[in-house]
């Protein structure tokens, strides 16, 4: 008899935790994404033309950023994006193309 209650309490616990979870968890959501650092990323596609904002974002660094930065940044980034190693053509040209733009615009 004893046995039946305690599993009955068991159920009406694992129901209630339920529910409350289920409430909660849109909130738990947005706490999680926060802490693993998800709306920080960039939401988006390419613009067709490259801005200034845009080629920051693609390199990972300031707008502002030195042409040594902008060269180290620029390489590494190649190195594991290249198309001879598997990696997108297009996201090549799109990494190339920030570069360039932030190296003629800093001058």
């Amino acid at each position: 008899m004893a046995s039946w209650i305690a599993a009955g309490a068991a159920l009406i616990g694992v129901g209630i935790a339920s529910r409350r979870l289920n409430v909660q968890w849109p909130k738990i959501s947005k706490q999680i994404e926060g802490f693993l650092g998800a709306q920080h990323r960039y939401k988006g596609g390419f613009q067709s033309e490259i801005d200034k904002y845009e080629a920051g974002k693609i390199l990972g660094i300031s707008s502002n950023s030195s042409s040594k930065r902008i060269k180290d940044v620029h390489k590494k980034l190649m190195f594991q994006n290249h198309p001879d190693r598997g990696g997108s053509p297009y996201l090549a040209a799109k990494i190339n193309q920030a570069k360039d733009y932030l190296e003629n615009n800093n001058k």
